[in-house]
C-alpha cells in the first residue's frame, strides 16, 4: 500500500513539474513576444519619425525656393505654385528605390502623403487685439476694423457674436495681464494653435464651423486675396457680398494677383476697402500635414512653419497616431 501511495505522490508531483515547465516556457515565450512587439513597435516609431522629418524638411526646401523665386521675378504666392500641390499617397519605396544607392530589400512597407496649407488664406483670431505703446505705457485693445470682419463672419456662419465678444474680451485681458503682471493669474492661456481657442471659451461647435476659415498666428498677419475663401474675403471687407467675393476668386483664378493693385482691379466697387495693413498677395506662414501609413496605423504630424525672407522656421510641431 505505501509503494502505491509513493508512486502516486511520485506521478503527482511529475504532473506538478511539467505543469511549473509548461507555465515557465509560456511566460518567457511570452515575454519573448512581448520584447519583439515593442522592438517592431519603437522600430516604427524611430522609422516614422525620421520619414516625417524629412518630409517637413523638403517641405521647408520648397517653400524657401519660393521665396527666392518671389525675391527675382516679384511673383506672390497662389494656389497654381509648387509648395500648394497636396502629395497623394505614394509608398515609401517607389521614393527611394529612384536613388541606387538605396536598398529597399525588406524595408517596411509605407505610404506617404502630405500638404502645405497657406496659414494666412485663413483670418488670423490674434489680429483681434492689438498693444498699443511701449514699456509701461503699452496696453492691450480691440482692434475695432478685425471685430467687425470676425463679427461678420460669425454672421455668415450663424454663430453667436456673443460668443465672440466674450472671447475678444477674454484675450484682451489675458495680453494685457502678461504686459507687466508677473504673478500668475486666472484668466486663460494665451492660444498657440487653432484648438486652443476653446480656453476662451469658444464651443466645440463654434471651432468646427471656424476651422476652414480661421487659425491662430504668432503676429499680426494680413488675408492673402490669392488663396483666401469666399467667405475669408467677403467678411475682411465690410461693404463686399458673398457674389463680389466670388468674382474676386474667378478673377484671380484667370490670373494670380501679383500686386495689391490687381486686386482692386479685380472688384472696383470695393477698392476703398481693399488695405495693405489687413490684406496682401503673399504669405508667411504654412501648416505642413504629414501623414504616414505603416500597416494598420495611421502617423500623421503638422507643423507650423514660418518663412522670413529665406529663413523658414518651424515654430510649433505636433505628432499623433491612431489606428
Amino acid at each position: 500500500m505505501n509503494r502505491h501511495h509513493q508512486k502516486g505522490a511520485a506521478l503527482l508531483l511529475a504532473m506538478l513539474v511539467v505543469t511549473l515547465v509548461a507555465t515557465l516556457a509560456a511566460a518567457a515565450l511570452w515575454q519573448q513576444w512581448r520584447a519583439a512587439e515593442v522592438e517592431q513597435a519603437e522600430r516604427q516609431r524611430t522609422q516614422a519619425g525620421w520619414v516625417l522629418t524629412g518630409a517637413l524638411d523638403w517641405a521647408r526646401l520648397i517653400l524657401r525656393e519660393d521665396a527666392r523665386d518671389n525675391q527675382t521675378s516679384g511673383n506672390a504666392d497662389h494656389l497654381g505654385e509648387p509648395w500648394a500641390m497636396p502629395l497623394e499617397e505614394a509608398r515609401l519605396s517607389s521614393f527611394l528605390a529612384a536613388d541606387k544607392n538605396n536598398n529597399t530589400d525588406g524595408m517596411l512597407e509605407a505610404f506617404l502623403s502630405g500638404e502645405v496649407i497657406d496659414m494666412q488664406s485663413r483670418m488670423n483670431f490674434m489680429n483681434v487685439v492689438r498693444t498699443v505703446g511701449a514699456g509701461s505705457l503699452a496696453k492691450v485693445e480691440l482692434s475695432e476694423p478685425d471685430m467687425r470682419s470676425f463679427s461678420k463672419l460669425y454672421e455668415q456662419l450663424g454663430l453667436p457674436v456673443s460668443e465672440l465678444n466674450a472671447a475678444a474680451n477674454e484675450l484682451r485681458t489675458s495680453m494685457g495681464l502678461a504686459l507687466n503682471d508677473p504673478l500668475p493669474s486666472r484668466t486663460a492661456l494665451l492660444p498657440k494653435k487653432f484648438a486652443q481657442l476653446a480656453w476662451l471659451g469658444i464651443s466645440r461647435n463654434s471651432l468646427a464651423r471656424l476651422e476652414p476659415y480661421v487659425t491662430v498666428l504668432p503676429t499680426r498677419s494680413t488675408l492673402n486675396l490669392n488663396t483666401a475663401s469666399a467667405q475669408a474675403i467677403c467678411a475682411t471687407l465690410p461693404g463686399m457680398d458673398m457674389a463680389q467675393a466670388r468674382q474676386m476668386i474667378a478673377a484671380r483664378e484667370r490670373e494670380p494677383f501679383r500686386t495689391m493693385a490687381d486686386a482692386r482691379a479685380a472688384v472696383p466697387a470695393v477698392t476703398a476697402q481693399l488695405s495693405d495693413l489687413y490684406h496682401g498677395v503673399r504669405s508667411n506662414h504654412f501648416e505642413v500635414r504629414g501623414r504616414l501609413r505603416l500597416d494598420n496605423t495611421i502617423i500623421e504630424e503638422r507643423s507650423l512653419v514660418v518663412r522670413n525672407n529665406l529663413d523658414v522656421r518651424v515654430s510649433w510641431r505636433e505628432r499623433f497616431a491612431r489606428q
